[in-house]
This record gives structure tokens, sequence and C-alpha cells, in this order.
């Protein structure tokens, strides 16, 4: 019989095109159906909870496959693993469960975190995890303007122009930043979102956005009026992808 699998992936984005695969390169996807295939000599489709863009990581995505190998979660999270060992993906954790569970459309929520360092020297540690700001931003101020986001909106101004969704409306419940003074180290700023599900692009894009009100460039208001305009050209840039971490799924 055909077990379904669920399984909780970390992964290192930078060396990869993304998690969905491709012809040209490299995808976790690609590298986890191969790792998948070496240890039970089953050629499977993997689905995971939402498709991470090329150099964003995760901390916690969701994926499901199918597999008739019978074995049991501790084998799984090792032998994968084992097959793994060339990438910067490790399973985390693994579970059986039921035929009709899927990893993306049974998900109630998501949740992704962005990383940035305040500081004029360059990121050393951190290089491709954080969005290095040579200088201080306001993180009060960049809070109120995401104020102006949770709900429920038409998200038209903070979508990419090659978003396949059908709808640019979704609700965001919750943007919450957290500020870390490290000294010499200088200034971590976290931002957590959450959301049933997110546009392609929408967390970077609204990182972009909320960057220019922490520079003091934007007015928090600016953001309601992006907001209203439903038009991407009226929009601040896009974030990069280093700091951007897909941190959970909620079922």
């Amino acid at each position: 019989m055909t077990q379904r699998w669920k399984i909780i992936l970390q992964y290192d984005g930078t060396p990869f095109c993304g998690w969905q695969r491709q012809n040209h390169a490299l995808s976790v996807q690609e590298a986890l159906e191969d790792a998948i295939f070496g240890f039970s000599g089953e050629r499977v489709t993997t689905y995971a909870a939402g498709r991470t863009d090329s150099g964003v990581h995760a901390l916690g995505q969701v994926v499901h496959f199918d597999l008739e190998k019978d074995t049991q979660a501790h084998t799984v999270i090792s032998a994968i693993n084992a097959h793994l060992r060339s990438h910067p993906i490790s399973v985390i954790h693994a579970e059986a469960v039921e035929p009709d569970f899927h990893a993306r459309f049974s998900a109630l929520g998501r949740a992704y975190e962005y990383h940035l360092l305040c500081r004029s020297a360059p990121p050393v540690f951190d290089k491709g995890y954080v969005w290095h700001i040579k200088h201080p931003l306001d993180v009060k101020a960049m809070q109120k303007g995401a104020n102006y986001l949770i709900g429920n909106h038409d998200f038209t101004s903070f979508r990419a122009v090659i978003c396949q969704a059908k709808s640019p409306v979704k609700t965001i419940d919750r943007i919450e930043f957290f500020e870390d003074n490290k000294g010499h180290d200088g200034i971590y700023i976290r931002m957590e979102i959450e959301a049933r599900s997110f546009l392609h692009h929408q967390v970077r894009n609204i990182i972009g956005n909320l960057k220019l009100v922490g520079e003091g460039k934007w007015a928090p208001e600016k953001i309601k009026e992006v907001l209203e305009a439903k038009d991407r050209t009226k929009a601040g840039p896009t974030g990069l992808p280093d700091g951007l971490f897909f941190k959970s799924v909620k079922y």
C-alpha cells in the first residue's frame, strides 16, 4: 500500500534556483526527490506548502509525497538526510499522514521571517542571510507603516508582475518587527509576517517598501497610499531574497 509522508525541511536557498524543479538549474525539489529515490528506489513527486524563490531559505518548509516502500519515520529522516549530504538541506521531522493531506492545500496559515542587518561594515557570518543596510532604520515607523497592511486587502501594489494567482486579494493576519542591538555587530531587525497564503514576491515587496519608511524617505502613511493605488508602479523596490525565510505552516 502507498503511504503518504509529511516531512519538515530546513534549507539554505543560496545554491538553488528556488523550490520548484527547473530545467536550467538545480532546485530544492529536484535534490529532495533524488534523495528519496536514492533510499527508496521510487521516483516520487513532492509537494511543498510554499514555493520559495531563488536564494530564499526555509526554517520549516512542509512537504508531502507518497511512497510504496514500507518504512518508519526515523528511517525516512535518516535515509533522506544521508542522500542529501552534498546539499544544504535537512529533514528535521517526518510522519505518516492520511491520504487526503496536502502540504499546500491543507494549510491554514503560513509564516515568514525577514532579517535585516543595519551597520556600515558588510556582514561576514550573516552574508546571504540578511539584507545588509548600511545605516539605521526607524523600526517604530516601519511598524506603523506595516499596520496599514494588516487585514483583507487588494495587494496588487505588492504583487510581482509574473504572479499567477487568480486574485490579488489576500488577508495578512500579523506583521511584527523585532530589534536587537548587538553593539559593534550591528542592529539586527526581524520582521515576522503571517497569512493564510501570499502572492508572488509579496513579502519581499512589503519589506522593500517598509525599508523606505525606515529610512525616512516615506512617511508611514505612504504605505496606505501605495496599497490603495493598486498599482505596482506606485510602490517601492523588491527586497533581496537573502533575508527571507519560510518559517512555518499551520494546519
